[in-house]
Order: C-alpha cells, then sequence, then structure tokens
C-alpha cells in the first residue's frame, strides 16, 4: 500500500526522480565526512604515560623533579606527536598500588621494600630495571656501635637495645634485622613496654631519622644502630671517627624500576630500551643527572625472578619479627 503511494506522488511530481542521485550523493558525502573526522581524533588522541611515586610530603616540587624524566620517555615512546608523560604521588606503597591496578599509573621507581610490597604483596606490578640512584648499583645495611663502649661484637648485642631508622627502611630495618635473624637472634619491640621480654634478646626503637640514628648511639641511648653504606659515607670525620662497624650485610640493587602487569608488551618493550640507552646520549646524561643524580638503567643481574625470590626472602622473615 505504502509503495503504491509512492508511486502516485513521483508520477505526480516526476521531477522528484532527478533529486534522487543528488540526495545520495549529498548522503555519502555526508558519511565520508562523519568518518573522516572520527579518524582525525583517532589519530588527534593524546598518548599518554604517567609515572608513579611515593611521598607524603614536598609533593609539587616532586613532580616539577621528575617532569623532565617522564616527558622524555613519553617522548621517545609514542611516535605520536601529540604525547603526554604524567606523574601521580601516592602517599603510601599501598595506594600506589591501587592507582597501578586501576590503571592510572604505568610504571614507577622505588627502593626495594616498597617494591617487594607493590610488586609481591599486591600483585599489581613487576620489575623491569634496576636503577643507579646516587650513582649507585647497590647498597648493604652497616650494624655500627659507639667506640670504646659495651659492644664489640654481634653478640653483645643481646638484652640491649638495637635503633632502626624507620619502619619501612630497607637499609635502616630490614637488611639489618634479616642479617641478624639469620645468625638467631631474637627481637622485642622496646617502643612499647613487656614484662616476659627476655635478657637474651635485642629490643629495637625507630629513630625516624638518620641523623637521630647516629646521635642515639653517640648518645648511649641504643648500643648499636643501623643504616646503609651510603649514609655512612655522607657522616662527617668527627662522626665516623666516634663509630665502629660491627657487621655488613648482603648487598640488594639501590633502586627499582617496575611496570604494571597488564601494560602493553610492545609498549613494556619499547620503554626498556629508552631507558636503558638513555644514558647514551647528552640529553638522556643531563635528565639522569637532574633526577637523583642517576647514573643509568640496567638489567637485573639476577633477572626478573631471581630479584623477586631475594627481595621475598629478605623482608617475609623480617615482616614477622
Amino acid at each position: 500500500e505504502h509503495s503504491t503511494l509512492v508511486d502516485m506522488n513521483i508520477a505526480r511530481r516526476p521531477h522528484l526522480l532527478s533529486l534522487f542521485p543528488t540526495i545520495a550523493v549529498l548522503l555519502y558525502g555526508m558519511v565520508l565526512t562523519v568518518n573522516a573526522a572520527e579518524q582525525g581524533m583517532e589519530r588527534t588522541k593524546t598518548q599518554t604515560v604517567t609515572l608513579g611515586l611515593v611521598s607524603e610530603i614536598h609533593r609539587a616540587q616532586i613532580e616539577g623533579h621528575f617532569q623532565d624524566f617522564v616527558r622524555y620517555v613519553a617522548g621517545k615512546l609514542f611516535a605520536a606527536p601529540d604525547f603526554e608523560g604524567k606523574i601521580m604521588i601516592a602517599p603510601s606503597a599501598f595506594q600506589l598500588a591501587r592507582l597501578i591496578e586501576q590503571k592510572k599509573v604505568d610504571f614507577y621507581m622505588e627502593s626495594p621494600y616498597p617494591t617487594y610490597l607493590i610488586n609481591d604483596m599486591h600483585g599489581a606490578a613487576k620489575l623491569l630495571l634496576r636503577r643507579w640512584k646516587s650513582g649507585m648499583a647497590e647498597y648493604r645495611s652497616l650494624i655500627f656501635t659507639k667506640n670504646n663502649g659495651e659492644v664489640s661484637r654481634l653478640e653483645d648485642l643481646r638484652g640491649k637495645v638495637l635503633a632502626f631508622e624507620d619502619p619501612g627502611s630497607t637499609s635502616g630495618h630490614f637488611l639489618a634485622k634479616s642479617f641478624l635473624l639469620k645468625k638467631g637472634f631474637k627481637f622485642a619491640d622496646k617502643s612499647r613496654f613487656d614484662p616476659y621480654g627476655s635478657p637474651t634478646e635485642v629490643g629495637y626503637v625507630f629513630a625516624f631519622s638518620q641523623e637521630k640514628l647516629v646521635d642515639m648511639v653517640l648518645a648511649k641511648q641504643a648500643a648499636a644502630g643501623a643504616f646503609s653504606d651510603d649514609d655512612y659515607a655522607r657522616l662527617d670525620e668527627k662522626k665516623k671517627s666516634a663509630i665502629t662497624i660491627l657487621a655488613q650485610t648482603e648487598r640488594v640493587p639501590r633502586h627499582f624500576l617496575s611496570v604494571r602487569k597488564d601494560f602493553a608488551p610492545p609498549l613494556v618493550d619499547r620503554l626498556e630500551k629508552i631507558l636503558l640507552s638513555m644514558h647514551e646520549n647528552e640529553q638522556g646524561r643531563r635528565i639522569l643527572k637532574n633526577t637523583d643524580d642517576t647514573t643509568k638503567f640496567d638489567l637485573l643481574p639476577e633477572g626478573e625472578a631471581g630479584a623477586r625470590r631475594r627481595l621475598a626472602e629478605i623482608f617475609r622473615s623480617a615482616e614477622k619479627n
């Protein structure tokens, strides 16, 4: 019925037939224009890579400090002319892990303990490279005491108090504690009262700064302390001459760079190549130097699986005690 009405209308107005090809061409042109616009939008869409960092303070200064670094990476990572390197700063390792899981962060840089928490405990990312932060590939923990004090060997620590730097410190806490645990020492937290504390245990407290840690040992508020060999190197000669090193732990990588587990493999490969070669050109070296005096990035000596196992071995035992 509808077809018959259309035929009758055309019969009455034959000039409509001549308009059909024109209308068809116009409609086709409109479709092409829309498709071209959509494709143009896709081509001009900003390509973004986001670096994650952990800090509770000075977030604006830290963001500015790493801006050249992440922009360099973004510029090399994407072939598109429109790219952006972003920085997201989380107040804790846990919150950074959440941002990684939400795909708001693509890669991050951290020291061994936060890296272990994010990668192993939360399963949010995986190790990619070692970062030579402050010119150091590796560092270790040193256990020290005051010269001519009541402690002259590790065994003398039993029944006394050892000062650690910070609960989340790799070199100022976990490395030293793990080292002593392997030697059979047991620990007691002296920040809270324990009427059943054993005189054979090593009590421990946290100084919350490297400077206070050293002062506590020199003032005999703690029988010994633990900090990194890098911390020791920065001491003035007077303080160096006032302390004795009782022991030193194994070395671990100074810093790591990790990527989120679901980051696109082609981008991971390109990111790795960019970072491994960054120190080989003048611009890259300058940016690395201005980013915490980084020397370079290199491959993990033990590989990703080996480094992950070693971190787990160190931190799991120390966390339980």
